[in-house]
């Protein structure tokens, strides 16, 4: 996997001058592209095994946004994107798939910024990811990053919808290492500091390291049944501080992941169809 470090510190170089965040600023009006992407089968199977995923055939659900992280850190690190990429945290994804992908696919990846709104707690980005074969659309997903700052009124700010906050039916315990954001963070490329250690993650106002939402999301769509999961979506409610002993429950379409205290930290939903398809 190509290092993304040189990434990760520009991004933390220009973070400092991007202060003035404000839903109203204008995104950067472009896209970026890659074509014939190859899938590294030693990052595959490391990526699978962290996440639980039984097998890398066909591609894991959430892979492909480990494939496309790269070209959102270049959009994300660019002068005219105005959040700081230090300290964003990931608070939602949906995932649609309309053809299964496979390891040796050579696939074309597009990454772009498509929305800014206001957040109770900062504000709030969308970036899109796009995965095509041969010309047709195969995979897209739309993650929610927040930059968190003081806002003026912020108790009137909307909030995004959630999937639900009804405690469901435990399925399973999880019991996370302290360590687990250091290595899902080698595995995926994101090495954001609030997921690596307790004192690279206090200056963004956690007390300890917390878990890649990412990572949370995918331990779950590996417990789905592959072909029953076209689309899926996430609210990452609240992070998990690790270490940490975490509840997996699920019933129906509906999932989530609670804390021993009862938190709900995610909370998902998967469909057989796609959000634009036609009641069958």
């Amino acid at each position: 996997m190509t290092s993304l470090v040189p990434l990760l510190a520009l991004g933390a170089l220009a973070s400092p001058f991007k202060r003035d965040v404000r839903a109203s600023a204008a995104l950067p009006d472009f896209a970026l592209t890659a074509g014939q992407v190859r899938v590294d089968h030693g990052q595959l199977a490391a990526y699978a095994r962290i996440c639980g995923f039984p097998c890398t055939d066909p591609l894991p659900l959430t892979y492909p946004h480990v494939l496309g992280f790269p070209l959102a850190l270049r959009v994300m690190t660019r002068r005219a994107f105005p959040l700081p990429l230090t300290g964003l945290v990931h608070t939602g994804i949906s995932i649609t798939r309309h053809r299964a992908l496979r390891p040796d696919d050579r696939l074309e990846l597009t990454v772009y910024a498509d929305a800014l709104r206001p957040h109770r707690r900062g504000t709030e980005v969308t970036m899109v990811t796009e995965a095509r074969l041969a010309g047709a659309l195969a995979w897209a997903s739309h993650s929610t990053y927040l930059a968190r700052h003081r806002t003026a009124g912020s108790g009137d700010a909307p909030r995004r919808p959630s999937s639900g906050s009804e405690a469901l039916p435990a399925v399973a315990s999880w019991d996370l290492a302290g360590n687990l954001g250091r290595r899902y963070g080698v595995t995926s490329g994101d090495l954001n500091p609030i997921h690596l250690h307790p004192l690279t993650a206090r200056p963004f106002g956690f007390p300890r390291a917390i878990a890649h939402g990412m990572w949370t999301f995918a331990r779950c769509a590996a417990r789905l049944d592959d072909a029953d999961a076209i689309h899926v979506r996430a609210d990452f409610r609240a992070p998990v501080l690790l270490p940490a002993t975490v509840t997996y429950a699920a019933a129906g379409d509906a999932f989530q992941v609670r804390g021993q205290d009862g938190r709900i930290h995610l909370t998902g939903t998967r469909s057989a169809r796609r959000p634009d398809s036609p009641p069958g």
